[in-house]
């Protein structure tokens, strides 16, 4: 199983301080380069307003984040892990099924993509 990573770049660091405007300002003018955050920690952090669209977040741990309201449609989160994360008002992407996004969420599982 994929350990968490600290990834050492600007963009993570400001996730992890719970600097989400910032990060998304920075984002919006394309600063934020593909796979930067792939398999990152984000465990217990408050990331609300997440401007996640186009993020590759595959691999990530999300144990106990709030993440209500994030709109994860466009994310990849394959492999993600949502372990008692608060996601109430998210919205995932299609090939999440509520089944596996419940086991990640209750067990702790990393999600796999279901192609319909």
């Amino acid at each position: 199983m994929t350990k968490p990573i600290v990834h050492h770049n600007p963009y993570y660091e400001l996730l992890r301080s719970e600097r989400v405007a910032e990060f998304n300002q920075r984002k919006a003018r394309g600063e934020v380069k593909e796979g930067i955050l792939r398999g990152g920690d984000f465990r217990g952090l408050d990331l609300r307003e997440l401007d996640a669209s186009g993020l590759d977040l595959r691999d990530a741990y999300f144990r106990g984040a709030d993440l209500r309201g994030i709109d994860f449609r466009t994310t990849q989160l394959e492999g993600a892990s949502f372990c008692q994360a608060h996601i109430s008002g998210c919205f995932f992407p299609r090939e999440i099924t509520a089944d596996e996004l419940r086991l990640s969420f209750d067990l702790g599982i990393r999600v796999r993509y279901q192609n319909n």
